[in-house]
């Protein structure tokens, strides 16, 4: 109360993973933890606050940076993912300490780090300087629990059942799990930084989760028996949910550009429910054959389409398929996905279910979001994969046409 009455406003540090999926949900908390009176200054890497641009609402949260020890280029210039993951412990660490440091020195000291759970460190430099420590979950609260029961020797891999049954969940399939999970030769590096989210997290004064009591009641009713978990999702801008925010109508930073103009200027001359999205995030990668399946039933659906491809995928789409389907989709490098999924032409949205994504869509890792995007929530379909793990072209055409102009798109 004495704080209070001088005029003490609390700061909080709200540290992200440096990728675009972890920086957009953590911005956005920062923006409500500023319009209830906390100072925030969000925080990631030098690295990555090189590649950020600034979007046309003008956020008033503040940027630092620490280093991950790669600052001219960040995990793309580490010599492995594993080594990467190491030197970042190291040095942001450090750098971490330095900027709590500074900022106390400042006359701005911070009274909590939010820590994004992929850098579980930022925990014990909390702890050492005497600050509140907040572990900030950008998943689903079912792929957290997954991943809980995996770093506690709970859940065994490999998986062996036909069907995992977990508290809170409801019965999965090996091939409904996260693909680290179903797959452990497919990222090992990555594998141990997910599981290692939970190493630490008895420690943490607060346990923040991306997502809604209302989406996830029963294992959210199973994790707050464990910590002490507040919800806070869905993270988007304001103007697509209460609009408390004033004039908080995108993200804020993005490190893409855009081809906002082209993509709405299209999509405006399209009728009501007629075009396809097609966007899988700022990190999901196809391979050559699974991009050219996507495009050719794309294709074979007939439908209007806008189709995302970040630059560095472009040279894997069949040759001449953007002049081809010029007069049936739009493929471009990024796109203003909240504008988008809320513009009347889009009648079907084709995604790696990203939770970001999944929370957007609904609103307005991945395999288990689509399991609870068919099974749980019925508000879409899943591609199914052949035997070797491709969702082919029929498959791709087959569930569009179901959306668009079958009895499922109709109870959707």
């Amino acid at each position: 109360m004495e704080k209070e009455r001088n005029g003490y406003r609390a700061h909080c540090l709200v540290l992200s993973y440096p990728t675009q999926g972890h920086i957009n949900p953590m911005l956005q908390f920062s923006k409500r933890l500023e319009h209830k009176g906390v100072k925030a200054t969000l925080a990631t890497t030098r690295s990555m606050s090189k590649t950020m641009h600034k979007e046309a609402s003008s956020s008033t949260i503040v940027l630092e940076t620490i280093s991950d020890g790669y600052d001219e280029g960040g995990i793309a210039h580490a010599e492995s993912i594993q080594i990467y993951l190491e030197r970042f412990w190291r040095v942001g660490t450090q750098t971490l300490t330095d900027l709590l440091e500074k900022l106390s020195s400042s006359g701005s000291p911070v009274d909590c780090v939010v820590y994004d759970s992929f850098l579980p460190w930022a925990l014990d430099v909390a702890k050492k300087l005497g600050l509140i420590g907040a572990v900030f979950f950008t998943q689903s609260c079912a792929v957290d629990n997954i991943y809980y029961h995996v770093q506690e020797g709970l859940l065994k891999l490999p998986l062996l059942d036909p069907q995992i049954l977990l508290p809170g969940l409801p019965p999965l399939q090996p091939q409904d799990m996260p693909s680290l999970i179903y797959d452990l030769e497919s990222y090992p590096a990555f594998f141990d930084m997910v599981v290692s989210q939970f190493s630490n997290v008895g420690k943490a004064d607060w346990v923040i989760c991306n997502t809604f009591y209302e989406l996830e009641p029963e294992v959210v009713d199973w994790m707050a028996k464990m910590w002490p978990l507040r919800t806070v999702g869905p993270t988007i801008p304001s103007m697509f949910l209460d609009k408390r925010v004033e004039d908080d109508k995108d993200y804020g930073f993005s490190i893409f550009k855009p081809n906002s103009d082209a993509c709405m200027k299209w999509l405006n001359d399209h009728p009501k429910g007629s075009v396809v999205y097609v966007s899988f995030g700022s990190l999901a990668s196809l391979n050559v054959e699974q991009m050219e399946e996507l495009a050719w039933g794309l294709r074979k659906s007939n439908s209007f389409f806008l189709w995302v491809v970040r630059a560095s995928e472009k040279a894997k789409l069949p040759k001449n398929f953007v002049e081809e389907t010029s007069d049936k989709g739009l493929v471009v490098h990024w796109c203003p996905q909240l504008e988008v999924l809320t513009h009347e032409a889009i009648g079907c949205f084709v995604t790696h279910c990203g939770w970001n994504s999944t929370l957007e869509a609904l609103s307005l890792d991945q395999t288990t979001n689509a399991n609870y995007i068919m099974d749980v929530w019925k508000m879409g379909l899943k591609a199914p994969a052949d035997e070797k793990g491709f969702v082919r072209r029929e498959a791709v055409e087959r569930c569009i046409r179901e959306i668009m102009e079958g009895q499922k798109g109709k109870e959707i």
